[in-house]
């Protein structure tokens, strides 16, 4: 994460709250409850967001540092790091620089990279045995040599 840390949880949503508008924080921001409205931090990067099992945001995220175990209904831009648990659920387009993904999270959206690492185009051609290979035109995909 370039060097800086994730903020302590200072505020806490409890899981009898319901907030109905847009949340704007700093620091560190954990939610058991339910939040109607978008959820930006104020800037800094160590800007954290926790959203438990029961936690749900019907709205846009804007936080650097976002980990999900409960439900959000809109857009979410992690621009350092998103961290999504085995109960995440994701419905919207998810902005990313980092991702980490438990097996069980569900995203039901684009997932787009925001870092500043260059991807590269993934093509299939005609191998020699008649068969689809993939063939990367990049050092990130060099791994990657048939496709099923």
């Amino acid at each position: 994460m370039g060097g800086s840390k994730p903020a302590a949880m200072e505020t806490l949503i409890g899981r009898q709250t319901e907030i109905l508008g847009d949340v704007r924080f700093a620091g560190g921001l954990h939610v058991d409850g339910r939040i109607k409205g978008g959820v930006q931090s104020a800037g800094d990067k160590a800007a954290a967001l926790s959203l438990s099992e029961t936690g749900v945001i019907e709205g846009d995220v804007r936080v650097p540092n976002v980990l999900v175990n409960g439900r959000i209904v809109g857009e979410v831009r992690a621009s350092e790091r998103l961290t999504l648990g085995a109960k995440a659920r994701i419905v919207g387009d998810v902005r990313y620089r980092v991702l980490q993904m438990e097996a069980g999270a569900l995203v039901n959206g684009q997932l787009i990279y925001e870092g500043t690492e260059v991807m590269s185009a993934l093509t299939h051609v005609k191998g020699d045995a008649g068969q689809d290979e993939a063939k990367a035109s990049g050092s990130g995909l060099a791994g990657l040599s048939r496709v099923a």
